[in-house]
């Protein structure tokens, strides 16, 4: 990842770049010195970690619209937040620890 930021920040230089083209080549080389220490995906990817969003788009389809984006539904943000603490009662069968 060190290399591609040090890519980045070479291209910049060059008189050819527009300002907004050097601009955005410096944003990008920003966020990714920020995050480098979240890409290390080999190291992820040797601990069997998941890499892709699927997974959790998969569960969230499952968990949320499955349940609350039915056709001509429609839910205020209390009636929503309630039945999804249910929701997630159900699926983790964990009832007792809800209604304590």
């Amino acid at each position: 990842m060190l290399e591609i930021i040090d890519e980045i920040r070479k291209k910049i230089t060059q008189k050819s770049l527009s300002k907004k083209a050097s601009k955005t080549l410096r944003n990008v080389a920003n966020y990714l010195e920020q995050h480098v220490d979240n890409m290390d995906y080999t190291n992820y990817k040797s601990l069997g970690l998941p890499i892709g969003s699927g997974m959790v788009e998969s569960a969230c389809k499952w968990l949320i619209q499955q349940r609350f984006k039915g056709v001509g539904m429609r839910w205020s943000i209390d009636g929503f937040n309630n039945l999804l603490y249910l929701r997630l009662a159900w699926v983790n069968n964990n009832f007792e620890d809800v209604f304590r």
